[in-house]
Order: C-alpha cells, then structure tokens, then sequence
C-alpha cells in the first residue's frame, strides 16, 4: 500500500464517519436523520431517499412526498420500526415527521451514540496504517526497501494516522457541540 493510497483510504475513513455522524439528531429537522432507514419495497430493502422526496420546511418538521403513493405505508412502517425515535404523520400524500426537543438525557444517548462512531472511524483509520505498515515491512523483507526507508515511510504513515484521528476529533467536537446546544 502506497502512501497517497493510505492517505485517501484515511480520508474516506474520516468522510464515512461524517456521514454516519448526519443520522443522529441534533433537535432540528434535517433530512439525513432518514439515511439509515431502509424501507421493504417489493421484497427489496430500499433507501427512502430513492422512494420519495424528502424535504425541511422548518426546523422542526420533514416532510416525506413518495412517488409512488402505494409505497406510503411501507414508508410509514420503515420509519415506526426504524431507531430514528420519530411518530410519522400519514396524510394520504404525504408523511410529516415532527422533531420534538431533544430531553437531556437523549442529549446524552446521541453524544455516546456520536462517540461510538468516532470510535469506529478512528479504529476504520488504525486499520489502515496496519495494513500501510505491514506493506511496508514486506517490502522492507524483499529488499524492496531498505531499512531508513522503511522507517521513514512508517514515521509518515504514523503522522498521517494521527492528522486524521485528530479530523475524527475535530468532528466529534462539533457533532457534540450541535447535540448539546439547545
């Protein structure tokens, strides 16, 4: 594994960890929170996103407009099932999602919850550099490398693990920060 291969891996690690960060609420409506839900589509599991149009019209509300309108109750359905914690409002044509105030003690669940994807970003990333690494002493094995050059790269593949665990960091900060914020 090369060194720029390593670095956009790392990157993506830390992309991934965004993303997951997006499906937890922070007390305003925002259309990720339903990333995760997947609704029973003809037999197939199906993104939401793909099944309908998902919209804010406030801070407080997501409104859900499918295109097809047979998938409403599935729809419904996916989102009572899912760990979202949100009562979906069915209309006949449209789903509306309500976001209640976050209690503290919910404030607190999301922030664990936030930590327990930072976590499994910052571990996504420490597998990388094992793999970066044992590349490198392979090479280094073969005679492929010498010595100094092995250990350079290893001190660089290092720097880069923790420029990209700090990123991690910096985004469970933020994420925290959104969370607690009233």
């Amino acid at each position: 594994m090369k060194l720029a291969e390593a670095e956009d891996h790392m990157q993506k690690a830390v992309e991934a960890t965004q993303r997951s960060f997006n499906t937890i609420r922070t007390g305003r409506a925002n259309a990720s929170l339903l990333d995760r839900v997947m609704v029973d589509y003809y037999g197939a599991p199906t993104p939401i996103k793909s099944l309908a149009n998902i919209g804010t019209p406030d801070a407080t509300t997501i409104n859900i407009q499918p295109f097809d309108r047979t998938a409403l109750t599935s729809i419904e359905k996916a989102i009572s099932l899912s760990d979202v914690g949100l009562v979906p409002n069915n209309d006949g044509s449209v789903i509306r999602l309500n976001i209640p105030p976050l209690t503290s003690e919910r404030r607190q669940e999301f922030v664990k919850m936030a930590s327990k994807f930072a976590e499994e970003g910052k571990v996504a990333i420490r597998n990388i550099r094992r793999d970066a690494v044992d590349s490198i002493r392979k090479q280094e094995k073969s005679s492929d490398l010498s010595k100094d050059e092995s250990r350079d790269l290893q001190d660089k593949i290092q720097k880069l693990t923790d420029k990209y665990v700090a990123k991690i960091e910096e985004v469970l900060a933020s994420k925290e920060k959104d969370i607690t914020t009233v």
